[in-house]
């Protein structure tokens, strides 16, 4: 029996003459079998599969070491030979070689007619393998052309993962090939060729061939294209003269995007203002430029003398190209570019997003007539950046401004003022005097935020000696109660391009001292919500008009508000509820109709004269109703028990 020295030695002797496998498993067998009561035994069988382990990983190691040699050899062909057919050759036959295969061929793409063509092959059997071809669409091409991945099949001719190219098929049958793996030679994440490998029977290719197989495909890509570069390069010569002069103007186009730039960092340096900019980047870009807000209103324009487009004149936010615009401009966003909108009557519309600090502050307009080169819209898109500049300097600026007023705002409005006199003084900066009467108002924008509200009326420089400003959703504004008519004015004039006209506000009494703004400022924040409640819209009411609906709306107590319709109208509809009448309906109708019984009574569909012997009735039940104030009263509550009467309707339903 074999002492342990003896078997480790031999495992020693097997594993430095690169014994096959199958001995190893012979000696593993060996001592398996060895009795159990033998000493040892246990470290014995592991000794064995360790050596087996070591002979697996130095089999691998050579394998890899191969694949590199390889490698390498084709990374040196691909430095010192300019023959592509050789040099293609070379590399299918190493393919060939590396991976033991039947059959090896290299193929490249030809975009236009959708095919790939082979232009090297080794170990083919028949003359057909020399000049194979096939569709990109069809065969294993297919599948390598969509997925960009290596593909291996065991047997190609029955995988149904793809179509059959019948020819391609005949090929195979031919030269009796069963496994196939394919490689795709990439060039900037584009299919240019294929590279495959064949055997005639069935195998199953490693993670490490099928790595080393891509990296001969890659060296061949750059043959490939070097070659194409190569003669790229020739027709460039044939061409000297043209190319040297497209250089030259080249050259002049880039020494005037420089000058241009310098231009614009001039201005940019000394705090030219957004206006002084526009017109010089109209002027370098030989057409008209308008700046966008985020919401497309203009706020600066630019027109270089003798420009007749008529693009900038009719432009507006809402537009018969607005759309396109809007667009354009989404574009620019995605991808960092200058995009064209739209052209009309031979006048282009280029669009650049004007972007700060991750956000869209705007868009630059450039409307010209005839194409830019790529230089210029270079010079375009810089001049843009520069707007950028501006426009994020006046934000900070705004910003400023908006915190300082809303603090302001904030403590003239908190039911714990501040030192008034220290208000006041920060208020006269602002052009409001709080040592004269006051007014204060406060707006509903409807759907626009109060907050881009604030901003769109301050750009427009639209209310001067007022404080106004956002806080908690609406908007505030504060000035001389001598001036609160322009205000309300200048709301009805400007309200569709600074907010829309969905818009609805109410101005107080005057208020003959700062004192009294925060008690006044909560009067009107609870009476505004009635304003979209009764559907006012477009307006800005007074305080005093408001009393009645805010005595009414103000409150959350059903108790008093019950009691208010008992008063008023109870008797009413108490009666109507004894006997099954509609006092109560009849009198609203004649309400809504101005008193008109006529009208009344053809909404009612009832007869003019029932109308009228109604109307009697009531007054006899609740007295006459002839003067306007308690013609309102009754009118109002005979609102709210309507709309009581409706939600009591709709839950029993």
């Amino acid at each position: 029996m074999d002492s342990d020295e003896q078997i480790a030695s031999a495992l020693i002797r097997l594993l430095h003459r690169g014994a096959p496998a199958d001995e190893f498993a012979q000696h593993l067998a060996h001592a398996e079998a060895l009795a159990a009561s033998r000493p040892g035994k246990a470290g014995l069988v592991e000794t064995v599969r360790m050596a087996m382990a070591v002979r697996n990983r130095l089999d691998l190691l050579q394998q890899r070491e191969h694949g590199m040699l390889a490698v390498m050899e084709s990374a040196q062909d691909l430095s010192g030979r300019l023959d592509l057919a050789n040099l293609l050759a070379a590399i299918v036959s190493r393919t060939r070689n590396l991976l033991g295969a039947d059959m090896a061929w290299l193929s490249t793409l030809d975009d236009a007619r959708g095919w790939f063509q082979s232009l090297a092959s080794e170990g083919g059997l028949t003359q057909a393998t020399t000049a194979m071809g096939i569709r990109s669409d069809s065969g294993a091409a297919s599948v390598v052309m969509a997925t960009r991945m290596p593909f291996t099949t065991t047997d190609y001719l029955h995988d149904t993962r793809f179509p059959h190219e019948p020819r391609f098929d005949d090929i195979f049958r031919a030269e009796g090939i069963s496994a196939l793996v394919g490689v795709p030679l990439m060039w900037e994440e584009e299919v240019i060729g294929l590279l495959f490998a064949a055997d005639r029977y069935p195998r199953t290719h490693t993670a490490q061939t099928l790595s080393i197989l891509s990296t001969l495909a890659t060296h061949a890509a750059v043959a490939i294209k070097n070659a194409r570069a190569f003669d790229q390069a020739r027709a460039a010569v044939q061409a000297a003269e043209a190319a040297g002069t497209e250089l030259e103007r080249h050259a002049r186009q880039v020494q005037e995007a420089a000058d241009g730039h310098d231009q614009l960092m001039a201005l940019l340096a000394r705090g030219a203002s957004l206006a002084t900019l526009c017109e010089s980047v109209a002027q370098l870009m030989g057409g008209s430029v308008l700046v966008l807000d985020e919401a497309a209103q203009v706020i600066a324009r630019g027109t270089p003398p003798g420009y007749d487009g008529r693009g900038p004149e009719t432009y507006t936010p809402h537009g018969d190209h607005s759309s396109a615009i809007a667009g354009a401009l989404r574009r620019s966003c995605e991808l960092g570019r200058s995009m064209v909108a739209f052209e009309a009557d031979g006048e282009s519309c280029r669009v650049s997003a004007v972007i700060g600090g991750g956000d869209v502050l705007g868009s630059v307009l450039l409307f010209r007539r005839g194409e830019l080169d790529e230089m210029s819209v270079r010079t375009f898109e810089r001049a843009a950046s520069m707007v950028s500049v501006v426009l994020l300097s006046r934000e900070r600026m705004e910003a400023t401004r908006s915190r300082d007023l809303s603090t302001l705002l904030r403590g003239l409005t908190s039911p714990r003022q501040d030192d008034l006199g220290l208000l006041c003084e920060r208020a006269a900066p602002f052009g409001v005097d709080l040592s004269q009467p006051s007014s204060l108002m406060l707006v509903d924008t409807g759907e626009t935020q109060a907050g881009h509200a604030a901003r769109r009326l301050r750009a427009a420089n639209l209310l001067q000696h007022a404080i106004f400003d956002d806080l908690d959703g609406v908007l505030v504004i504060l000035c001389a109660t001598t001036r609160a008519g322009d205000v309300r004015r200048v709301l009805g004039e400007r309200a569709r391009e600074a907010f829309g006209a969905e818009y609805r506000g109410i101005v107080s009494r005057p208020l003959p001292t700062p004192a009294e703004i925060p008690g006044v400022y909560v009067m009107l924040r609870r009476a505004l919500p009635v304003l979209r409640r009764i559907g006012v819209q477009g307006q800005v009411v007074g305080q005093n008009e408001m009393a009645l609906y805010s005595t009414l709306f103000e409150t959350h107590d059903q108790a008093s508000l019950a009691g208010f319709l008992d008063a008023t109208i109870g008797v009413l509809t108490g009666y109507d509820r004894k006997r099954g009448t509609e006092l109560a309906a009849t009198l609203l109708h004649y309400f809504d109709c101005n008193q008109n019984a006529k009208l009344a009574a053809q909404r009612l569909g009832i007869h003019v004269n029932t109308v009228r012997q109604r109307l009697a009735t009531i007054e006899d039940l609740i007295g006459h109703w002839g003067h306007a104030t308690r013609a309102l009263e009754i009118h109002v509550a005979l609102r709210l028990w309507s709309l009581g009467t409706t939600d009591a309707a709709a839950k029993s339903d």
